[in-house]
């Protein structure tokens, strides 16, 4: 809720009544650039919980130990420090030699059937971008892990709300052309929408299919949303 939070005030401000007839681009540019200083630190922070100080309570392990990892013989884990960041940069290089090709993709596929870039980057790039994070999070919970299921699920959005849009906010102003962080109205309530429902759906810590079917119910209703809006803002 507070990364939704960070990303929908620039909107509020250029749409509210007080900044309707002073409202400029560098000024919203300004007010982004320091939401996404805010939304970058908390991520830090957010990394330093889950990493150092309570890392007991975001590593999935149960009370009895069965989620424990898996160690060798002697105690050590399968992997060593270094081999896991070698393995993990090798294959940040292939992910990124890989969106050169979906990207060319999608435009082609775009033109061809008539679609808008805002159904392509929020429907379907969204889909395929995050592929290996809902596999696992559906395997996860098929072993009936939920926890971390929906700490896969959930922390995917995070980084992109936390991590990337604060990134990307900086690298515009370091090239020379600041970008801000305002949405239109129905991206706005996309936001809203998907904050509440996941709010709502573990509200209990208990889940089922139907409510599966209605998660599913509520992505195909933005889908439908994005697909008839028009491209232009």
């Amino acid at each position: 809720m507070m990364a939704a939070i960070g990303l929908l005030v620039p909107t509020v401000f250029h749409y509210s009544g007080v900044a309707g007839t002073t409202w400029k681009p560098e000024i919203a540019q300004k007010l982004s650039l320091g939401i996404a200083g805010v939304l970058f630190l908390t991520y830090v922070f957010t990394l330093a919980f889950s990493l150092v100080t309570h890392k007991d309570l975001v590593s999935g392990k149960s009370h009895s130990g069965s989620d424990a990892p898996s160690h060798s013989p002697s105690g050590e884990p399968p992997w060593s420090k270094t081999k896991g960041i070698v393995v993990l940069l090798v294959a940040t290089l292939f992910v990124a030699w890989l969106s050169e090709f979906l990207v060319s993709s999608v435009e082609s596929a775009r033109a061809q059937l008539g679609l808008t870039e805002v159904f392509i980057g929020v429907i379907v790039v969204a889909i395929i971008g995050n592929a290996a994070e809902h596999s696992t999070a559906v395997w996860m919970a098929a072993k009936d892990k939920m926890d971390l299921s929906m700490g896969i699920a959930v922390g995917s959005s995070l980084q992109i709300a936390l991590f990337v849009a604060p990134v990307l906010v900086f690298t515009s102003w370091f090239l020379g052309h600041p970008m801000d962080l305002e949405f239109t109205i129905p991206e706005l309530a996309a936001v809203i929408i998907a904050v509440l429902i996941v709010a709502e759906i573990s509200r209990d810590g208990k889940t089922n299919w139907l409510e599966g079917v209605q998660l599913l119910s509520v992505y195909l209703i933005l889908a439908i949303l994005f697909y008839f809006l028009p491209g232009g803002h």
